[in-house]
């Protein structure tokens, strides 16, 4: 789940910046419609097609099984691809509307570089809805590896919690939606707190 935030943010940060910077041009229609169709692609339809593609067909990663830094590659790919594409879309709404206010109109008059506005000012206050959409996305990653770690044969919490349906072990599956429910839990909070670092108006206000 790390793995694939990483990915998922990695990809979605220049695709919704690169979206919103070209509005309505050829590199918005391909970016939004490259995420359009990551967000339409099930994890355990891809999953079985990255399989089949970068295994079977190319030889180069693993099928199954956690043998190396190689076997990360595919079950990262089939977590993170969608979770990009609903980032990239957020990115480029939240930048979009970032980019008409006021205080963006005054550094571009100062005579301040595009880049410097892009990072210093537009992106900066376009992250509050992106890092809320983080959080959200991160725990439904937590679901999604249940699939993910079936697939793949991974062992981990989603594997566990399947094993133990299948076993008709309750205690243990109460156990593990607990576990997930808590971490789902903490992660929200620690975005609350990240809010605190990224606007400082929301702690002048707390307090």
């Amino acid at each position: 789940a790390a793995a694939a935030l990483l990915l998922a943010v990695l990809l979605a940060l220049p695709m919704g910046l690169i979206a919103a910077l070209h509005k309505d041009s050829p590199l918005d229609w391909g970016a939004m419609g490259f995420s359009m169709l990551g967000a339409a692609i099930p994890n355990f339809w891809l999953g079985p097609l990255l399989i089949l593609v970068f295994s079977l067909w190319l030889g180069w990663t693993p099928v199954s099984g956690r043998t190396g830094w190689s076997s990360l590659v595919l079950p990262t790919m089939t977590l993170g691809t969608g979770m990009a594409a609903i980032l990239a879309r957020m990115v480029r709404s939240s930048l979009l509307e970032v980019l008409g206010e006021d205080f963006v109109r005054t550094a571009r008059a100062k005579g301040l570089s595009p880049a410097a506005v892009i990072w210093r000012h537009a992106l900066r206050n376009a992250w509050l809805p992106v890092a809320t959409l983080l959080g959200l996305q991160l725990g439904a990653l937590l679901g999604g590896a249940v699939i993910t770690e079936t697939l793949f044969s991974w062992p981990g919490i989603g594997s566990l919690l399947v094993e133990s349906i299948q076993r008709r072990d309750y205690p243990l599956v109460q156990a593990c939606v607990l576990l997930v429910s808590l971490i789902y839990v903490m992660i929200n909070t620690l975005t609350d707190l990240l809010y605190l670092a990224i606007d400082q108006r929301i702690a002048f206000e707390a307090s």
